[in-house]
């Protein structure tokens, strides 16, 4: 006779509660050690330590740092996959930050990783996955934060990894094969989405790396001989401002350029200037229109000061679709532990994840859970509520995985036959790579009636 559904979601919830020391102490050493995208080593071992402890078994080293545990409940069945993410952002004033690389866990990522071993710590150590059917895939997942562009190009280069973010390496690399359903939770410090809240949707983005190549020169003593990159830079800066008026409110465009190189020497006419800027966008539609109108706005740069630029344009994200089947569940399983005004519903995202390629390939889920302080992103940020960001959150994930897995999967199989991709992993890989493209254009050669070349 199969153990009632609420038993089993009880049993693993008193197997979280009796780890929640070790679950807190987890995410609070994480957070004092933060580590870059694809540099995430010490905090990928610290999950390895946690499965092996579990006996779950593991394959490390995925996408250079990422740590796929799989525990099989010995039935057949859909594979549902709990991810967090390793990496951090770059937050030098953090009271946390690493004193050398100004790395910090100021978007929450320590919070990911406790829930997802919290909520595997819950379903293993209580035994239940032995009514289950399928498998628990614990999945810590490299360089979902988009920075240090120029670092990952030259992984590119080097033949280490193809694209710049995680998730879409481990789909390059087969690792999400195996994957039927997904599932994350983020931390939010906004007061909008009160305890918890599930966007209908978020934003897409495309990269670019800019590099205006002027020509050197004394500043002080013949400025004229020189080619200023700088002023380049500027007049697209000023350009990319410009279109901001044409951007339509319901396409939720965001474009927030800096530059990461403005010159060598303050006595040389600068002639090597680099740029970095996304163009984000609620539709594949609105990403490209963006994009288009911030590749003119760089060249208009190039061309009123006569110099060269490289505009060098990589897949980011694809928006999120949250499935609205795992919505639910995850909902009435939060909702045990907060109040139903607590949770808030639809509405968009601005920022962007790559969970969002994982929700055009399979059903996924990337719900906002609250107790924190601060701003994303911000000096200030720091979890407030441990117990319902780490604990709770845990709780409401293995109750999901029950709820997927029992009765033979029932639920996990009805959501999965019921999903339809918006493109095949080979699709998708394809329409990423679409979107690498590397134009040279000589601004100087616009007077001369020449064009630019793009390869």
């Amino acid at each position: 006779m199969a153990i009632p559904t609420k038993t089993l979601k009880d049993a693993a919830c008193e197997a979280v509660d009796r780890s929640g020391d070790e679950i807190v102490a987890f995410a609070e050493d994480v957070f004092r050690h933060p580590e870059l995208g694809f540099k995430e080593t010490r905090t990928a071992s610290r999950v390895e330590n946690v499965l092996r402890e579990l006996a779950v078994p593991y394959r490390s080293g995925l996408a250079l740092t990422g740590v796929k545990g799989v525990a099989d409940t010995g039935r057949p069945g859909p594979g549902v996959a709990l991810m967090g993410e390793l990496d951090s952002v770059i937050v030098p004033e953090h009271p946390l930050a690493d004193s050398e690389t100004g790395a910090a866990h100021a978007c929450g990522h320590p919070m990911q990783l406790a829930a997802m071993l919290g909520a595997g710590m819950g379903l293993v150590r209580s035994g239940v996955l032995g009514d289950l059917a399928g498998r628990l895939i614990l999945f810590a997942v490299p360089a979902e934060e988009y920075v240090e562009v120029e670092y990952r190009l030259d992984l590119v280069r080097h033949g280490k990894i193809e694209f710049l973010s995680g998730k879409s390496e481990l789909v390059r690399l087969g690792e999400l094969a195996d994957v039927d359903v997904a599932m994350l939770v983020h931390s939010t410090a906004d007061p909008a989405d009160r305890l918890a809240a599930i966007h209908a949707s978020s934003n897409g983005l495309v990269a670019k790396q800019v590099r205006f190549a002027g020509r050197a020169a004394h500043a002080g003593g013949a400025p004229w001989n020189g080619i200023n990159a700088l002023n380049a830079a500027h007049v697209a800066l000023a350009a990319i401002h410009a279109q901001r008026e044409t951007f339509r409110d319901e396409d939720s465009v965001r474009v927030h350029p800096i530059l990461t190189k403005g010159g060598s020497l303050v006595n040389v006419v600068p002639d090597d200037v680099r740029l970095e800027t996304y163009a984000r966008g609620k539709t594949a539609e609105a990403i490209r229109d963006a994009s288009a109108k911030v590749d003119r706005a760089i060249r208009a740069g190039a061309v009123a000061v006569g110099c060269r630029v490289r505009i060098q344009t990589v897949p980011g994200y694809l928006p999120l679709r949250n499935d609205p089947s795992l919505g639910a569940l995850f909902k009435a399983n939060m909702l045990q532990f907060i109040a139903a005004g607590d949770f808030v519903e639809g509405g968009h995202f601005g920022a962007s994840t790559d969970m969002g390629d994982v929700s055009h390939l399979l059903p996924a889920l990337h719900p906002m859970i609250g107790g924190a302080r601060g701003a994303l992103h911000g000096a200030d940020y720091a979890v407030a509520d441990p117990i319902h960001s780490y604990l709770h959150s845990a709780k409401a994930l293995a109750m999901s995985v029950v709820d997927l897995l029992a009765e033979d999967a029932r639920e996990a199989r009805r959501i999965v036959a019921g999903f339809r991709p918006k493109m095949s992993a080979a699709d998708y890989l394809a329409y990423l790579r679409a979107l690498s493209v590397v134009e040279d254009f000589d601004g100087a050669s616009v007077g001369r009636g020449e064009g630019s070349s793009v390869r």
